[in-house]
């Protein structure tokens, strides 16, 4: 589809007049980071001119996300700041809503202030995934998803301020909803955010002298007849029966078909009440940004992308145009791929962005760009503190070792040495002060108490009416009666 440019919508061209390519990055994720910090690299100065829209000024490192959830790692440090780290890339916080390729504008819209059409001559689409749902009844309501940094520490609070509350009430279903967790999809973010809320729920009870661990309660809902399909059956069967020592209930080839006021109603007819209800049930592509361009997508609705990152197919190139990670169906010419499309995770999204850099520099240049190809490295998976799964190939670690695994691939996986700093000190304090386990369920609503002891103006005090002034003709009559009365 096409998408023509508005008369009322202002063009907005970042050069003023100058002549250098225009490079517009749409997301401001794992993808687009690393594409903007790696042209800065491989770009000369003043070779092109970089701009990146994002809705928010941060990169997520989703796989800290977990153990954010968890207490293990402080929110702050899970996310890396675009503005701190791309020195020579113009970083505006706002929406892509639109692209109309064929005329090489894209539709920005700010959080405040009017949307405006940014032209550009490269465009790289690398604005992510998002949850994907089903229309079951309550799950839009009730549930929380696991792709924002908001969402993480919004888990953590509230299976915190749980406690908090479960802790004055007797025992009874109310006590037992409260501490009763759900987790949806058995994939490898819904196992990690299971086991490690498992791990947090166990280290909060000898906190709580009036919870037990057996008041705890924590269930993960499965379609397939398996857990984590990125690692092989013995792998996944060990981490079931791991969880299940841990306390945890996994219910496979079972499927959620309401959740209705915190009731999670199964296929099998089982209900379980429950205050925090968490979904990770599968992801597809940010529908905003690909719905309003003209690039096209292929039947899963991702951009539909060649082995050199390029828009387009074997066939047909869409010049000017790129995309990279979630977003987009890139070839795995591995051939390890799903449906001969690398699966959207943060292992592909990275590299590809790396060699997405380095392919727009090279058709700047007038070079011929290069093909991606990775062979999958493996899978790694923190199960709470000292616990962990590690798959590559036929090798497969598991517990502690893989615990450690799991930490240093992903320590050093964390874009620049000040993050990795900060997340690896904050692993050094938690190992000796333990996890932080503060609440912070307020700071949602922080003007709580000074609202309700802030001094108010009084209410305008209503009018006294003056007393009405007698009728002549009723005076005289009342005066007449009385004379009447004396006679």
């Amino acid at each position: 589809m096409s998408h023509p440019v508005e008369e009322s919508v202002p063009i907005v061209s970042s050069t003023a007049g100058n002549a250098v390519p225009k490079i517009l990055i749409v997301g401001g994720g794992y993808a687009g980071f690393y594409t903007a910090w790696k042209l800065e690299k491989h770009l000369r100065r003043g070779e092109a001119e970089v701009t990146m829209v994002d809705p928010v000024p941060y990169m997520t490192y989703q796989p800290f996300l977990p153990e954010v959830a968890a207490g293990s790692i402080e929110a702050r440090h899970a996310v890396v700041a675009h503005r701190r780290h791309l020195k020579r890339t113009h970083v505006i916080t706002a929406k892509v809503t639109a692209i109309d390729h064929e005329n090489r504008v894209a539709t920005i819209t700010p959080a405040m202030g009017e949307p405006w059409q940014q032209e550009y001559d490269h465009i790289v689409v690398t604005a992510g995934a998002v949850s994907r749902t089903f229309p079951i009844p309550g799950i839009a309501d009730n549930a929380i998803g696991l792709k924002t940094i908001e969402e993480a520490v919004a888990i953590r609070d509230r299976l915190m301020s749980n406690f908090d509350k479960a802790a004055t009430l007797p025992p009874g279903p109310e006590r037992d909803r409260l501490l009763t967790v759900v987790v949806v999809g058995g994939g490898f973010a819904g196992i990690e955010v299971f086991a490690e809320l498992r791990s947090l729920a166990s280290a909060l009870v000898g906190r709580y002298p009036t919870i037990s661990f057996d008041d705890t309660h924590f269930h993960l809902i499965e379609a397939m007849s398996r857990i984590m399909p990125e690692v092989s059956l013995p792998t996944s069967e060990w981490v079931l029966k791991d969880l299940a020592k841990r306390g945890a209930y996994v219910h496979l080839d079972t499927q959620v078909v309401g959740a209705v006021d915190g009731n999670v109603e199964l296929s099998t007819g089982e209900t379980i009440p429950t205050d925090l209800i968490i979904w990770t049930a599968g992801v597809m592509a940010n529908p905003t940004v690909v719905r309003g361009s003209d690039l096209m997508a292929e039947e899963r609705g991702r951009i539909r992308t060649r082995a050199d990152l390029r828009v387009g197919t074997e066939e047909e190139i869409v010049e000017g145009a790129w995309a990279a990670g979630d977003v987009s169906a890139v070839p795995d010419l591995s051939g390890g791929g799903v449906g001969g499309y690398c699966v959207p995770n943060a292992q592909h999204a990275v590299r590809q962005a790396k060699l997405l850099a380095k392919n727009v520099v090279a058709v700047i240049r007038g070079e011929q760009p290069r093909e991606y190809f990775h062979k999958n490295l493996g899978a790694v998976a923190g199960l709470g503190l000292y616990d962990g799964v590690f798959q590559s190939g036929k090798l497969a670690l598991k517990g502690f070792v893989a615990w450690l695994a799991h930490r240093g691939y992903h320590g050093l996986a964390m874009p620049t040495w000040e993050r990795k700093w900060r997340v690896f000190w904050g692993w050094w304090n938690n190992f000796w002060l333990g996890r932080d386990i503060v609440n912070l369920s307020t700071v949602q609503s922080p003007r709580y108490v000074f609202e309700e002891f802030a001094a108010r103006p009084r209410p305008p005090q209503p009018v006294e009416a003056a007393p009405a002034k007698p009728d002549a003709k009723a005076a005289d009559e009342k005066q007449s009666e009385k004379a009447s009365a004396s006679a």
